[in-house]
């Protein structure tokens, strides 16, 4: 019986984010991005959600190496995480790797970890596998897909991508590499699903300069831009456009300085002499020889727009007649967040200026006649859709099967399922464990959904606790039962109410010496059921409630 090829997604299937992808072959396995996802609306108190890695903890001695695709962090975001548990080598190109050791260094992990910088068109050798590094274009620079080779076959995993003939630096994607690899014959292919929605092409970064050109000429404004601080050929873009203008740039936002740090000292940003100054300089400056670029480009709470336009920063205050230019689109979910921050700009009288009315940003991903070119390069034998919601899934097993594809050797996954090949099939078979573990704070999945339930709760309908104090002698009350209430109703104004409560929990706890009830637990819930009932028929609402029994 020959070995299979097990491919198992932890993340990135039926989500946005937190991508992860396992290959397993004769004992060997490999990882390719390890990403982080971002917390809904409904998780309070998350910082981010990260994957369940506890198949990976169990088979860490079988893990021949960790490979990157790009730097974003739906990619990365989760390596300090994983390497708590598990040393292996993470092979990354050069400006994934300068991100990645940024975060290694954040988590004192630098020493302790193997990190080998890789080119496109180089091989590495990990156990049983080998893995080519294919170039692709992306929103950041030195993004890559693989190609995967075991006994069984090939597999190509594209990573997030699009097809830009005419990209800031780099080159275009290497679709001769592809179509050679599709002639020697490919087994599978998983591809990014992402733009899958969307038809035509997508668009080329370089479209995007030409828009910023006509925002900066004439224009006698400071000019403040936000865009994604990873997306090193747009914040080139933005230099060469203000040099050429006579402004001076200045750069603010933690992210934002760092990816500048890595791509300059890495040769992907060439900043003209004498152009980059210190934020501190920008106030002795005429008005139309400034140009800030920020964070904040999703209203993120912390970051520097945000605090611009709510004048919490400390160098930088909005001022009327600023132009923002907003180079970035709304990652989904993030809409509220970014409108509150548009609609403060308005208010201190800035001039606004997004996608909406200019070609401000293009995708890194590729749309439907991208895809479908891959497809017809790469002519797979099977085929696995990856990165995207369940829509997304089902439009990009439709369009290869516009392709000419077999709808039977196309498979739609689920993180944790077990997709098994060999030479001539393809089927699930059985599953590990997989889900989300959520991050809050320096606690990696000490809150689980019982926790989270339970702030929804409170987040929702608040607290009341109950506390007597009894005799641990003949169990009368000694005191009490008092009551305090959070985020249920202000107490000065529901005195009333409190009384009533308070009443119901004396008449709980004689019931309970009625019937000769000693145990704590069995009055606890008593008085639990009693306000439960009570306050639902009055008020309508559930909140959580608390009795406290002290002995004395």
């Amino acid at each position: 019986m020959a070995e299979k090829l097990k491919i198992i997604s932890l993340g990135g299937l039926n989500e946005i984010g937190k991508n992860l992808t396992v290959y397993e072959y004769g004992g060997d396995m490999i990882i390719v991005d390890v990403g982080m996802g971002f917390p809904d609306d409904d998780m309070y108190g998350i910082d981010v959600v990260i994957p369940d890695f506890s198949y990976l903890i169990k088979n860490k001695d079988r893990i021949r190496g960790i490979f990157l695709t790009h730097g974003h962090e739906d990619h990365i975001g989760s390596i300090p995480y994983l390497l708590r548990d598990v040393n292996v080598p993470i092979y990354a190109t050069r400006m994934t790797a300068g991100l990645v050791k940024l975060k290694l260094e954040e988590h004192r992990l630098v020493n302790k970890t193997k990190l080998i910088t890789c080119e496109a068109g180089e091989t590495v050798k990990a156990g049983k596998f080998t893995v080519e590094f294919i170039h692709v274009n992306h929103s950041i620079a030195d993004a890559c897909g693989f190609a995967i080779k075991c006994a069984v076959g090939t597999v190509i995993h594209t990573g997030d991508f699009k097809i830009d003939p005419t990209p800031i630096q780099g080159g275009m994607i290497d679709l001769g590499r592809l179509g050679q690899l599709g002639k020697e014959g490919v087994l599978a292919l998983l591809a990014d699903s992402t733009n899958v929605e969307r038809p035509g092409f997508t668009k080329s970064e370089r479209s995007v300069g030409d828009s910023f050109d006509a925002l900066f000429r004439g224009c006698e404004q400071r000019i403040i831009i936000t865009t994604f601080a990873s997306n090193v050929d747009r914040i080139q873009q933005i230099i060469d456009v203000a040099a050429r203008y006579g402004r001076k740039v200045a750069v603010t936002g933690r992210s934002m300085e760092n990816a500048m740090k890595v791509s300059t000292e890495l040769g992907y940003m060439k900043i003209p002499d004498g152009v980059l100054v210190d934020l501190a300089h920008i106030k002795s400056l005429p008005k139309n020889k400034i140009c800030i670029i920020t964070t904040g480009s999703q209203g993120e709470t912390m970051s520097a727009l945000t605090r611009m336009a709510f004048n919490t920063h400390r160098q930088v205050d909005i001022q009327a007649g600023d132009r923002v230019i907003l180079s970035a689109s709304a990652i989904p979910g993030n809409e509220n967040a970014i409108g509150s921050v548009i609609n403060e700009l308005y208010r201190k009288d800035a001039e606004v200026v997004n996608e909406r009315e200019r070609a401000l940003h293009v995708s890194g991903h590729a749309c439907q006649e991208e895809l479908k070119i891959i497809h017809a390069l790469v002519k797979p034998k099977f085929f696995i859709p990856v990165h995207g919601e369940q829509r997304m899934l089902k439009i990009h097993a439709k369009l290869a099967q516009q392709m000419g594809m077999n709808p039977k050797n196309i498979i739609i996954s689920d993180i944790g399922k077990v997709i098994e090949l060999t030479p001539n099939s393809a089927k699930i078979n059985g599953t590990v464990p997989a889900g989300r573990v959520f991050v809050d704070g320096y606690g990696v999945g000490d809150v689980g959904s019982v926790v989270l339930r339970d702030r929804k709760h409170l987040a929702e309908d608040g607290m009341i606790v109950v506390v007597v104090s009894m005799s641990g002698e003949d169990g009368t009350v000694v005191s009490g039962p008092d009551i305090i209430t959070r985020g249920f109703v202000y107490v000065k104004e529901s005195e009333g109410l409190m009384e009533e409560l308070r009443k119901v929990a004396i008449t709980a706890l004689e019931n309970c010496q009625r019937d000769n009830l000693t145990d704590w637990a069995a009055i606890k819930s008593e008085i639990k059921n009693s306000m439960s009932n009570f306050l639902y028929k009055k008020t309508k609402r559930n909140p959580m409630i608390l009795p406290v029994i002290m002995e004395v």
